[in-house]
C-alpha cells in the first residue's frame, strides 16, 4: 500500500512527519515536492533585510524524515479517478491514498502589468530578487530624491514586507516612501478589528502609508495605477491574493469538514478552501494548515489500518476538523504585533511568541538545529 503526500509546505511536512510513526512499518510513504528543501515561508520576509536567515529557513526534506522516500518532481497533474500523480517530467506515480499539499500561486487576477512588473514574495529567490531591486532603484537614485515602494496587499505577507523594506532602507540610510495599497477598508482585513487597529497603527508609526479602499488597476515598470490615481514605484511588490497551483488547474477546490476531495484523497492547506466542522471559513495561514494536517494525519492513518484489515464494511468514523488557533501573529520591521485570544500584544512580549512561533515549527518537524539558528536570529532584530 502507498500513501503519497504532495508537497512539503507546512501542511506536508506535519503531515509526513505524523505519518511516519502514524503507519505501519510496511506501508510506502512517499513525500513529493519540487524542491529539495523546506521552507518556513512565514519567515521568508526577513531574507529582504537578512540574507543570512536564509539558512535557518530552509531544512533538507531527507533530514526532516526516517521512513518516508522523498521525490523531487513538479507536479502536473492529478487524476483522482486513476489515483495516479502526473509529473512534469513525463512520469506518473499511482497511489492508494493521498494528501494534496500544494499550496498556492500568486493570483495576479488578470490585472495588467501586475505579473510582469509585481515582484511575488514565496520564496528565498523572491525575497533576494526585492532586495536587488531595492539597491539597484537606491544606485540609480539622484542625490536628495526618493525610492518610491508600493506593496500592492495588505495581507500579512504584504505587512510583513513593508515593514522589512522600511527597516532596510532606514538601515542603509536610503530616503523611501513605503506604501501599502489594500482593496478592502482594513490592512489584514481577514483578522479580528482590533488586530487589524494595532497593526496599521504599528506600520503607520514606522512611516509606512497606508492606502485602504484602493483598487490595482494596473501596473508598468514606473508606476502603480488605482481607481483613486497613480502611484509611482521604483520597486512594486505584489501579495494581493492567492490561487490554486497548476497542477490543481489554478483552482482551490472547497472541502468540507473532513477534508477530503474523496474518499481517498485529502486536500490541505492553502491548497483547498475548507469549511470547518462548524461551518466556519478556514483563512489560509501556517497555523490552519499545520492544524489541518495532524488532523489528516489522524484520519489517514485509521482508513489505512481499516483497509488493511480486510473487515470490509463501513469506513471508520473520520475526526472533523475544528479551525481553532491560539491567535495571530504578524511583525512589521523591527515590531511585532499578536492577538492571543482577546488581547493584542506588542513589543518585546509580541517579539518572544513570534520567534517562539517559528522555532516551534522547527522543532516539531526535528530541525532542531534551524530553530535554534532562526530564533538566535530574531532575537538579535
Amino acid at each position: 500500500m502507498r500513501v503519497t503526500v504532495l508537497g512539503a509546505g507546512y501542511a506536508g511536512v506535519t503531515l509526513a512527519h505524523r505519518l511516519e510513526s502514524a503507519l505501519p512499518p510496511d506501508v510506502d510513504l512517499i513525500v513529493v515536492d519540487e524542491s529539495e528543501t523546506h521552507l518556513v515561508k512565514h519567515e521568508v520576509h526577513r531574507v529582504i533585510r537578512r540574507p543570512s536567515v536564509a539558512d535557518a529557513i530552509q531544512v533538507s526534506l531527507t533530514e526532516l524524515f526516517d521512513r518516508a522516500d522523498v521525490r523531487t518532481a513538479r507536479v502536473d497533474g492529478i487524476d483522482r479517478e486513476r489515483r495516479t500523480v502526473r509529473f512534469a517530467d513525463g512520469d506518473a506515480l499511482s497511489y492508494d491514498f493521498a494528501a494534496v499539499c500544494l499550496g498556492s500561486d500568486t493570483a495576479d487576477y488578470g490585472i495588467p502589468g501586475v505579473a510582469d512588473h509585481g515582484l511575488p514574495l514565496t520564496s528565498v529567490a523572491d525575497a533576494t530578487a526585492i532586495r536587488e531591486t531595492f539597491f539597484d532603484a537606491a544606485a540609480e537614485t539622484d542625490p536628495g530624491e526618493s525610492i518610491d515602494v508600493v506593496v500592492g496587499g495588505a495581507g500579512l505577507s504584504g505587512i510583513q514586507t513593508a515593514g522589512e523594506l522600511t527597516a532596510l532602507a532606514r538601515e542603509e540610510d536610503v530616503a523611501t516612501d513605503v506604501t501599502v495599497l489594500e482593496q478592502q477598508s482594513t490592512v489584514a482585513p481577514n483578522f479580528p478589528a482590533n488586530f487589524r487597529a494595532a497593526v496599521r497603527d504599528e506600520l503607520e508609526s514606522r512611516g509606512v502609508a497606508v492606502e485602504t479602499d484602493t483598487t490595482v488597476e494596473a501596473a508598468t515598470a514606473e508606476a502603480v495605477e488605482t481607481d483613486r490615481g497613480r502611484f509611482a514605484a521604483d520597486v512594486f511588490v505584489w501579495a494581493g491574493g492567492i490561487r490554486g497551483t497548476d497542477a490543481m488547474e489554478r483552482d482551490r477546490p472547497v472541502v468540507r469538514g473532513d477534508l477530503r476531495l474523496d474518499e481517498r484523497t485529502f486536500a490541505v492547506g492553502d491548497a483547498a478552501r475548507a469549511i470547518d466542522a462548524d461551518g466556519e471559513p478556514v483563512p489560509a495561514s501556517a497555523s490552519a494548515a499545520i492544524r489541518e494536517a495532524r488532523t489528516v494525519a489522524d484520519n489517514l492513518a485509521r482508513l489505512v489500518t481499516h483497509e488493511r484489515s480486510g473487515e470490509g464494511g463501513f469506513e471508520p468514523r473520520l475526526d472533523p476538523y475544528r479551525f481553532e488557533v491560539p491567535g495571530w501573529i504578524v511583525t512589521v520591521g523591527d515590531g511585532t504585533v499578536a492577538q492571543i485570544g482577546p488581547e493584542v500584544v506588542t513589543g518585546a512580549p509580541a517579539k518572544a511568541m513570534k520567534t517562539a512561533v517559528g522555532a516551534g515549527h522547527l522543532s516539531s518537524v526535528g530541525a532542531v538545529r534551524n530553530a535554534v539558528e532562526l530564533a538566535e536570529a530574531e532575537l538579535k532584530r
